[in-house]
């Protein structure tokens, strides 16, 4: 299994020749039909699809080739990116160029057809006008319709050319023939006009509609634009060079000025100065640099001068991940879109049926004039009827909610996940280095009475030195200065309790009170005191163990984050509960939640407790998020509904977290939540109105008003309302980069 794992990639290519929601739909099914691959994920949004196939069994040659047999292409060359991006203004500039000359034909063509139709031999003229508007300007309804009537497909091209075309073909008829219908007592009328305006609009609302969808990729450029184009790399004799930033390779020693962005991830060489790092954290607060501190690339350098050692480039830059984090997540589909998709699928062949169910309803029913009125209604059924705004509802939100939270620091690691978080009832937070600032410092050490403290204060530090938590950390560094390592073996790290190993064959121990009493080990009554006295004052204690005995106990504060009472006062104003669940004594963990305003504390917990607490709320039926740093929390936040990781520098946790947060700032929690909320609430305005206006739209031009209030829909008019219905959803999702 995981070889066959193994053997799957994801790949994002870009598409072109997409103009719908049933498009969308054909190239996953397309994609779908090559052997060796498991799954493809449209996003109409930004005209690309996700790809998870076998290498060993399919190629990105295969995917290009699938995708051209039904009329479509795939961008699969190296800098698709860039390619993919010049095929758009290429495609946006001729797609102007056509909507100025439609517009220039559709102008006369109304004029005629409003106040003229009376001049003899304006039904030529007016089909003059309307040879090029429909076959030239509108070809591509024509040419996509035909590829995709080969293979048993029908999208939007196919209203649009079905509707154009057989107005056209019958106002031609018309035209040669009027004594067709003028002996039946019938007026010869032609749709010229209507065939034009139908075009020029459809033209006009895609252009519209490919303008406001490149702002919704916005956030993903100016992640782009972060990283400078060119750099100053130094030369072993002092000298500098200016070379192009995709040259860097490990171990380049470069210069970054003032003002300059820093071309990749690396430590300082030398120098010291205030670096910007708002882009990547959204954290205001130039932060200071010196020799040996991380740098990230895309923050700038602000007073000074300083010597970047290159180790992280190219993709490998923290940058680069937040990049191709949010351009999965954009292209990631929200779990409604499913039903959207079931939808789209059928759609287009729904609406045909209708339209000849139209046409024969009035034909038979209608009167004198059944037929042409029938061939009215049908082709004003198969004009307003569009699944653009269906197809668009929900990537257009998701866009432009995701890259927000991007541009904020808040990465989101799919749709679902967005989608999930404004759901969210309970929100669990851990303490160390979440609630608190996550740099403990030892306030004091207490020895036993009597003891030599030097030699057992080499063991204690010698033993702290073998593990990563942030406690033994501290007293590592208390130590270091007093104490010298020494040998021991059986180093064992017990999770949510300490440290154990062995020196000169005895046990030895740090850790907590849980650790000590798992072990058996008697607390002496002036350790107890202590212990006692420090956790009141929200310390957290550590115990130090040597051949049954306790030797030690430090006392260690981690002060509270200045965001956190903001936080929890937010999350409380959204009517989220919030838990405190630490592995920490129940009195420090008090003091903490008092102080915070947290009405719900779990102390003393392991990591196994975490994640059965995690079970419990959700067995009662309630929605779970877990805050954590994505290590220690690992159970709880995989078992969470909604994860949600602390990022500080390269211990963020995007491989874990549904939710990334890229600085500490607890305030970035309620941000993220009230973004999924006004995300949500934009998707459902788009699948309303999207819905709303096929369910109303429809029925009108069918006629269903006529028996009534007289009234026939204009096919012009229901061409426009089809355009501007995929241009107000997408507007609609850019109203998101606005919202609070």
């Amino acid at each position: 299994m995981a070889t066959e794992k193994a053997a799957i990639v994801r790949e994002q290519y870009a598409v072109t020749g997409m103009t719908c929601a049933s498009c969308a739909r054909s190239v996953e099914t397309g994609l779908c039909r090559v052997p060796g691959v498991r799954s493809a994920s449209v996003n109409l949004a930004n005209n690309s699809v996700q790809v998870e196939y076998a290498p060993s069994e399919a190629s990105p040659e295969d995917l290009k080739k699938a995708l051209q047999g039904i009329g479509y292409d795939l961008i699969i060359e190296e800098k698709g990116g860039a390619a993919a991006e010049e095929y758009q203004e290429r495609r946006h500039d001729a797609l102007r160029r056509r909507v100025m000359g439609a517009l220039l034909l559709a102008v006369p063509l109304v004029l005629l057809g409003m106040f003229f139709m009376d001049v003899p031999g304006v039904n030529y003229l007016m089909w003059a006008l309307a040879t090029p508007l429909v076959f030239w300007f509108g070809r591509s309804f024509f040419i996509n319709a035909w590829k995709q009537a080969r293979h048993g497909a029908a999208t939007m091209d196919t209203l649009v050319a079905l509707s154009t075309g057989i107005a056209y073909a019958f106002s031609v008829f018309n035209t040669l023939n009027p004594a067709f219908w003028q002996s039946r007592g019938l007026e010869a009328h032609v749709y010229f006009e209507a065939a034009g305006v139908v075009i020029a609009f459809v033209l006009l609302g895609k252009w519209l509609e490919e303008r406001a969808k490149a702002q919704t990729s916005s956030s993903i450029k100016k992640l782009m634009g972060l990283q400078p184009q060119t750099v100053m790399r130094l030369l072993p004799d002092g000298q500098t060079e200016e070379i192009p930033t995709a040259t860097i390779v490990v171990g380049d020693l470069l210069l970054v000025r003032p003002g300059e962005k820093v071309p990749v991830d690396g430590v300082v060489h030398s120098g010291r100065s205030h670096v910007d790092e708002s882009m990547l954290s959204g954290e205001p607060i130039p932060v200071a640099k010196g020799p040996g501190d991380r740098l990230w690339a895309g923050t700038v350098v602000q007073h000074s001068p300083l010597q970047l050692r290159a180790e992280q480039v190219g993709a490998d830059t923290l940058l680069a991940q937040i990049i191709r984090t949010v351009e999965e997540a954009q292209g990631s589909k929200a779990p409604v879109q499913r039903t959207v998709d079931r939808v789209a699928a059928v759609f287009v062949p729904i609406v045909i049926l209708i339209a000849l169910a139209s046409l024969a309803a009035w034909w038979l029913w209608g009167g004198n004039d059944g037929l042409v009125r029938g061939l009215l209604a049908m082709v004003t059924v198969l004009v307003i009827a569009c699944p653009c705004a269906l197809g668009l509802a929900t990537p257009t939100a998701i866009m432009v909610g995701i890259g927000k939270g991007a541009e904020k620091g808040i990465l989101i690691k799919n749709a679902e996940s967005l989608e999930l978080a404004h759901r969210i009832q309970v929100l669990a937070l851990d303490k160390t280095g979440t609630l608190t600032a996550g740099k403990p410092t030892v306030e004091a050490i207490l020895w036993a009475d009597g003891l030599p403290t030097g030699p057992w204060a080499d063991v204690f530090y010698s033993l702290e030195r073998q593990t990563q938590h942030p406690l033994a950390e501290a007293i590592a560094a208390h130590l270091e200065s007093e104490a010298m390592p020494v040998p021991i073996t059986e180093v064992e790290q017990l999770p949510g309790l300490g440290v154990r190993a062995h020196f000169r064959n005895e046990r030895i121990l740090a850790g907590n009170r849980s650790l000590l009493a798992a072990e058996g080990l008697t607390l002496p009554a002036t350790f107890a005191q202590a212990a006692e006295r420090w956790e009141s004052e929200a310390k957290t204690v550590v115990f130090f163990a040597y051949a049954g005995h306790v030797l030690a106990a430090a006392a260690i504060a981690d002060p509270v984050q200045t965001s956190a009472a903001p936080a929890i006062r937010q999350l409380r104003d959204l009517g989220i509960d919030v838990w405190l669940l630490t592995g920490d004594n129940a009195q420090s963990a008090q003091v903490v939640a008092q102080t915070l305003g947290i009405e719900h504390v779990r102390a003393g917990l392991m990591p196994a407790d975490k994640e059965a607490f995690v079970r419990e709320q959700q067995a009662r039926g309630k929605v779970v998020a877990m805050v954590g740093d994505g290590i220690n929390d690992s159970q709880a936040l995989a078992r969470a509904d909604v994860s949600i990781a602390m990022g500080r520098g390269t211990d963020i946790a995007m491989d874990v977290a549904h939710i990334t947060l890229m600085s500490s700032d607890l305030r970035k929690i309620p941000e993220a939540i009230r973004l999924s909320r006004q995300t949500v609430r934009t998707l459902r305005q788009n699948l309303f109105w999207a819905f709303v206006y096929n369910v109303v739209g429809i029925p009108i031009a069918a006629g269903v008003l006529y028996p009534t209030y007289g009234f026939m829909l204009n096919p012009m008019f229901a061409g426009a309302a089809m355009a501007l219905s995929s241009v107000s959803v997408v507007t609609n999702s850019l109203r998101l980069k606005w919202a609070s």
